[in-house]
């Protein structure tokens, strides 16, 4: 390691409290002063978090003694050095105690590090090197991380700059560790809170993940790899970083057939991130810029691709019956269709928006937004079964990803724009895809249908008969009582001015019960555009609200075979769905 590099300790000396002690030491400075960083967010999830909140008692010293520090924005303290300084120590406390795959976490248990969470940068010098010395405390024994570790002192790792130091993250404690190979990489698994998890089983699907994944990109460009997962009472979720990912899960699901295949599904994913996020990716991720937002309106490729791709490999892998993988892919059109935002914002608008919705839902989200996985993952299958079709099965979405990666990544080593990605795209397939591109600029809809008749197959709306009437809300019961949660767009709830935390107390002179049996039954006996008066208290104060009944539009979207299929058309619906031998 360079003798420029900047070198952290972690202590835990009150871990049951939440915290780590960390000291920086700066080997040399050759200015007057250091201004002294830490990342308002973390790559892969795009919110401003503000993780400078968690830092107390910042002080630095040199051999001269305690220097001058000042805090001069949110995230920055400025040092007063002097040049040609000798070594500086700066000493600092974070405290961690929010549960997720992005955050700290500290307890008596266990310390999860987001290095992004944790350690400052010198402004300006994030290309330094870097090396992480972890002092175990005696009751832990186990360091899991991607970064690699210096041979020459104790529980150390070094990262090259500060991108890959903030790209990976650290489990510190007791968790259950097992290695494995998987396409020439060596892998570890560290399991954290325990589980019903069957080693044996987990590491032979994770092989089969990750060998169909890596035959699908044409090579594996690690060397080592790292899952990390949380188990909790009940959890989900994961993040992608650049040789590792971290994994939350439910503890007693493993056995459960359904969710340990929603597992599967999403190591599959977070692990497709290793090429499509961390190497293929748009010009706005990265080098990024760890003060402010990174705008790009292309994550309904980086995510929504990969959110097509995470049940499409456990397919493959022969996990999914053919049926159980068109409901998991039925499901993204459901959850698009039933957000009446899907007519408001399209996917590229959620993906430039994302710091400002995707991670701050509230009562209006299903109104005004959707998320680009998912409408992301149904333009891939779009473009998918479309370049299945035009190339008679010879070329499928795979090898549009493979030429982006190594023409943007491998040969010219910078992110893409997004009508570059379509030119290749268009290039490699010779096959015209600009109105999906362009559907992921507005808010008409694609004919869906087009593209899965080419495939054998229909998108039918099962409910697309109901006569089933709704006021168009949702509602929670809180200690016996009952509370609208979301009033859809354009509903009779909506049009007659019903609020969301509106309690609801009678409906047609008829007291409610917390579970709602008399709204059920004035709906199961009303008629289209029947008024009912609900009695509702709204901050304290009753009043009664004359509400239309409307049908509902709640959609359940199938994907089915067509019985007048080609043989042709059903070749290439095998040619897409079929399990793939590794």
């Amino acid at each position: 390691m360079s003798e420029s590099a900047i070198h952290f300790s972690i202590s835990f000396k009150e871990p049951q409290a939440h915290y780590a002690e960390i000291e920086m030491l700066i080997p040399h400075v050759e200015s007057d002063h250091i201004d002294l960083k830490m990342p308002v967010w973390t790559p892969g999830s795009y919110l401003v978090r503000e993780y400078s909140r968690h830092i107390e008692h910042l002080y630095a010293t040199s051999a001269n003694g305690k220097l001058a520090c000042e805090k001069t924005s949110k995230n920055t303290w400025r040092v007063a050095a002097g040049k040609n300084a000798g070594p500086i120590h700066v000493f600092y406390r974070i405290y961690g105690f929010e549960v997720s795959v992005r955050t700290n976490f500290i307890d008596a248990d266990h310390a999860f590090i987001s290095p992004a969470a944790t350690f400052l940068y010198i402004d300006g010098l994030s290309h330094q090197p870097c090396q992480v010395t972890v002092h175990l405390p005696e009751q832990w024994a186990s360091i899991s991380t991607g970064l690699p570790k210096l041979p020459t002192a104790s529980n150390t790792y070094y990262a090259d700059n500060f991108d890959t130091l903030f790209d990976s993250p650290l489990e510190i404690g007791n968790q259950d560790i097992w290695h494995f190979e998987a396409a020439g990489v060596q892998h570890e698994f560290a399991m954290v809170g325990g589980g019903s998890y069957n080693k044996q089983q987990l590491t032979s699907d994770l092989v089969k993940i990750i060998e169909q994944e890596t035959a699908i990109w044409g090579e594996n460009p690690n060397s080592n790899y790292v899952f990390i997962t949380h188990n909790y009472n009940a959890g989900s979720g994961g993040l992608e970083h650049l040789n590792s990912t971290v994994l939350a899960a439910s503890r007693n699901a493993y056995k459960i057939d359904a969710a340990y295949k929603n597992f599967l599904s999403l190591a599959a994913h977070e692990y497709f991130h290793l090429w499509n996020v961390k190497r293929l990716r748009p010009k706005a991720l990265g080098p990024f810029n760890y003060d402010a937002e990174n705008y790009t309106a292309g994550l309904w490729i980086m995510e929504g691709f990969t959110a097509y791709y995470d049940n499409l490999i456990i397919r493959r892998c022969g996990f999914y019956s053919v049926k159980e993988y068109l409901n998991a892919l039925a499901n993204e059109f459901n959850l698009v269709y039933n957000r009446a935002g899907h007519r408001v914002q399209s996917a590229a608008q959620a993906s430039f928006d994302t710091w400002i919705k995707q991670y701050r839902p509230d009562e209006n989200s299903i109104n005004s937004s959707i998320s680009y996985y998912n409408k992301g993952a149904m333009l891939a299958v779009a473009l998918d079964t479309h370049i299945i079709a035009r190339t008679q099965g010879k070329l499928r979405l795979d090898d549009v990803l493979r030429e982006a990666y190594n023409t943007f990544y491998k040969k010219e080593g910078r992110g893409f724009e997004e009508d570059e990605f379509r030119r290749l795209a268009e290039r490699v397939t010779g096959v015209d895809l600009g109105e999906i591109f362009d559907a992921a600029h507005n808010t008409v809809e694609l004919d869906y249908n087009r593209f899965f008749r080419e495939v054998g197959f229909e998108l039918i709306d099962l409910n697309q008969d109901s006569q089933e009437l709704s006021l168009g809300i949702r509602i929670v019961e809180q200690d016996g009582r009952l509370f609208i949660k979301n009033v859809e767009r354009s509903s009779g709830a909506w049009d007659a001015g019903l609020n969301v935390n509106d309690e609801l107390i009678a409906i047609n002179g008829n007291r409610l019960d917390s579970a709602g049996k008399e709204l059920d039954f004035a709906l199961a006996q009303g008629q289209y555009e029947d008024i009912v008066d609900l009695l509702i208290a709204r901050d304290g104060r009753i009043r009664t609200i004359h509400t239309p009944l409307r049908y509902c539009r709640k959609q359940l979207w199938s994907i089915q075979p067509r019985i007048d299929a080609t043989e042709q058309q059903k070749e290439r619906g095998r040619i897409w769905l079929s399990v793939v031998e590794s």
